[in-house]
């Protein structure tokens, strides 16, 4: 089993203020022989705002030593999740999850931004002390 992202808890924390519903802990991505663990799985309950929608969570701290390096590893970790769930679950729709700090200091920068809309990464971004979701980027 991978080591917990630092950001995780406050993450799982935030979905569950925001109403969801948290169904993996880790999600287990299984295709044939090969197993994978993103950090959560989660339902929103058909009443709630966002009708029966499903998710997988992948969430990342972006505190290494070069942030390009962090985003180089996310997409390519983010790439290689959503081929395998849209092969096993295409029902649930896979978010990456970061700090409201993170994004405030790197993920506005122009080239960041350039990357981001050319990949079309869809970010939950939360405020990790107060373990609320503040915005929802898809």
């Amino acid at each position: 089993m991978p080591k917990l992202d630092l950001i995780h808890d406050a993450v799982k924390n935030a979905l569950l203020r925001d109403g969801w519903s948290i169904t993996d802990d880790p999600y287990v991505i299984q295709y044939r022989r090969t197993t994978l663990y993103a950090d959560l799985g989660a339902e929103r309950p058909i009443a709630a705002e966002r009708d029966g929608q499903k998710l997988v969570v992948e969430a990342k701290s972006f505190v290494g030593a070069s942030k390009i390096q962090d985003l180089k590893e996310a997409l390519g970790q983010y790439d290689i999740y959503r081929y395998l769930l849209e092969a096993t679950a295409p029902d649930r729709k896979l978010y990456i999850a970061i700090s409201t700090i993170a994004y405030n200091t790197f993920f506005t920068q122009d080239v960041i931004q350039l990357i981001l809309k050319r990949h079309q990464l869809p970010l939950i971004i939360v405020n990790i002390e107060a373990e609320e979701i503040t915005q929802w980027i898809n």
